[in-house]
């Protein structure tokens, strides 16, 4: 495969598609990890003269001797088959090659969502500290687990989004396919977001005609791998899963707002969910932990 194909490929997905940068990268890596292998095994075979069996084999290497997971595999196999369809799509090739090929099934793993008591302890962290920073990161923490917003989403926010004359106070985000929702937020996180923008993002930003609301400590926007670092190092000191992301936010969101009785439509409509099938994935989770908690008290109906 050339690159130019490929870069053809991913111009579509940017386009046409609206892709993300993140899922842009993950696409032309697995694309250049197949091409790599494909020059390796069969040296000098085109697109248009790639069979199943090439694919299988592929599949076997990621599996046997790269020692992958399914879940990984799974999304390989997925992006070559996005990007041979895109292929025959152009007809640059006769027929689909991986029509054929079958993807691993990859069991639906439920995601990982905070306690209230955990919540209220990563909370804590960055009120210890009096430093600029951490009362920016106490908004922060506060917003996304009152909303649920994306990382991404978050780090996007300009102090315009987040109307505070309204009524109650609301955010305005742009999420996935460009598409936008309005959130309210609670008295608790409008107070920190008060706090910062009116005292502490002075003191943060340099050039007073930057938009972001979040900024790092040269007065730039936050990035997402900035964040990340932030809440992995409030997480270590609240003693907590060193597994726990920014999207483990989101997901405690949803499953807490769900078990406090929030209809499954207003939890969609909130995430931002083109499917409600997405979201009931929390209702499970939901179910769960209120088994474990019903175990928990009740050890002996358990046994």
């Amino acid at each position: 495969m050339t690159n130019e194909r490929i870069d053809q490929f991913l111009n579509f997905l940017a386009v046409e598609k609206n892709a993300s940068q993140n899922t842009l990268a993950a696409y032309r890596n697995d694309l250049a990890q197949f091409t790599n292998f494909m020059g390796s095994e069969y040296p000098g075979v085109a697109p248009e003269a790639m069979t199943k069996d090439h694919l299988v084999r592929f599949v076997e290497h990621l599996r046997e001797e790269m020692k992958y997971k399914d879940t990984t595999v799974a999304r390989k196999v997925a992006s070559l088959k996005s990007f041979f369809s895109f292929l025959a799509g152009e007809g640059v090739i006769g027929a689909d090659p991986t029509e054929q090929v079958k993807s691993p099934q990859v069991g639906k793993q439920l995601p990982r969502a905070l306690t209230v008591e955990e919540v209220d302890e990563l909370l804590e962290q960055p009120a210890r500290r009096n430093t600029p920073e951490a009362r920016r990161d106490k908004a922060m923490l506060e917003m996304l687990y009152a909303t649920g917003l994306r990382v991404t989403e978050l780090v996007s926010l300009d102090v315009n989004d987040v109307a505070l004359e309204s009524d109650p106070v609301t955010v305005r985000c742009v999420g996935k396919g460009d598409k936008e929702r309005v959130l309210t937020l609670p008295p608790t996180a409008v107070d920190e977001l008060r706090q910062y923008i009116f005292h502490i993002r002075p003191k943060l930003v340099r050039n007073r005609r930057e938009a972001a609301l979040f900024v790092n400590r040269r007065g730039e926007r936050l990035t997402r791998q900035g964040f990340w670092l932030i809440l992995k190092n409030y997480a270590k000191e609240a003693g907590l899963d060193t597994a726990i992301t920014p999207h483990t936010l989101r997901h405690t969101y949803a499953t807490h707002m769900l078990a406090g009785g929030m209809p499954l439509r207003y939890v969609q409509d909130a995430l931002g969910h083109a499917s409600i099938s997405t979201t009931q994935i929390y209702t499970h989770l939901t179910d769960q932990q209120k088994r474990k908690e019903y175990d928990k008290a009740h050890p002996r109906a358990s046994a």
